[in-house]
């Protein structure tokens, strides 16, 4: 069975696309796919072992990297193409089944559920991640010998300066989290970051004996920086593709929310919870001036005491 699914460029959106394979790996084990994302989303996908190709989907003016995808993949006769992009490519290559993301689905609804309503399955599968045998080896390598200690993963940097929550509330937390009485006493914090992001998640870093800490900052791929947060006992981060890879490789994780939405990219299953500021997203764009770009920190109303108050409880249930 031929299937083409093309998905997300970014790494969430990948990573939360990533059910629509768990439904395939349960349904259709003997099922062949070709999966079409953005290039950083790439190395997500190596390891799923009935992923047969990944087509990287370089961006290219006027639309030519779908004219790309189209020259690849017109010569296959595909049994199914499932399209999160609501592309024309679907609708060009030859297939018996098509399931396309369109009008019909409920996009108030988590990412989640809408990628589960394209296939026509429920309950939504949960997002899965596999692994290469070199990404695990690189792994391993980096987290070295844990000698019985448990270790939180940490991933103090976003997309942009305003879903960041201020490293110094990251520290507060962590700090109580493995110190005395803490959840997580004794344990190691791995720092993780992506390249360009290696300011703020110095800052947590240092913060802490080096013995006690793991330099995990833009230390490979996103593949790989997931097979590493695959070894950690809890992740705690902002909203952003590690939060959703950790959720996805079933760490307990803890989501820290603000100007994005929770209902629909909150970190995925029973394993995870989140805090969020009192304001909407809306309400804390709502200025005079705004621009992503341009905009400072927007967390300021997500206190420590209130995320303590809401991961005790997670903690404990």
């Amino acid at each position: 069975m031929k299937i083409l699914f093309i998905t997300a460029s970014r790494i969430g959106d990948a990573v939360l696309s990533s059910g629509v394979l768990s439904h395939i790996e349960r349904s259709y084990p003997e099922a062949q796919v070709t999966v079409a994302c953005g290039p950083l989303a790439v190395s997500l996908f190596e390891g799923c072992p009935f992923v047969e190709t990944v087509i990287p989907l370089q961006k290219r003016s006027y639309h030519r990297h779908w004219i790309d995808l189209w020259r690849a993949s017109i010569g296959t006769h595909w049994d199914w193409v499932i399209d999160l992009r609501n592309s024309a490519v679907s609708r060009l290559v030859r297939a018996k089944k098509r399931s396309i993301f369109g009008p019909h689905i409920d996009k108030t609804q988590h990412k989640v559920l809408q990628n589960a309503a394209v296939i026509g399955v429920t309950p939504a599968p949960e997002p899965k991640l596999w692994f290469t045998d070199a990404q695990q080896e690189k792994a391993l390598a980096l987290m070295g010998n844990a000698q019985g200690r448990k270790t939180i993963g940490v991933g103090p940097a976003a997309n942009w300066q305003g879903k960041t929550w201020p490293a110094e509330r990251f520290i507060e937390i962590l700090s109580g989290l493995v110190g005395k009485g803490g959840a997580y006493q004794g344990a190691r914090i791995a720092v993780f970051g992506a390249p360009g992001e290696e300011d703020v998640c110095q800052q947590v870093l240092s913060a802490f004996p080096a013995a006690d800490t793991l330099d995990l900052i833009a230390k490979g791929s996103p593949g790989e920086a997931a097979a590493m947060i695959a070894q950690c006992d809890f992740y705690l981060g902002n909203d952003s593709g590690l939060m959703h890879a950790a959720a996805a490789c079933g760490v307990k994780t803890f989501g820290l929310f603000g100007p994005s939405y929770p209902h629909l990219y909150s970190p995925w299953g029973q394993h995870c919870a989140y805090a969020r500021t009192p304001e909407s997203f809306d309400e804390l764009i709502d200025y005079e001036g705004y621009t992503p770009q341009s905009a400072p920190c927007l967390m300021g109303s997500l206190s420590t005491d209130m995320v303590r108050q809401s991961l005790e409880g997670f903690l404990q249930s």
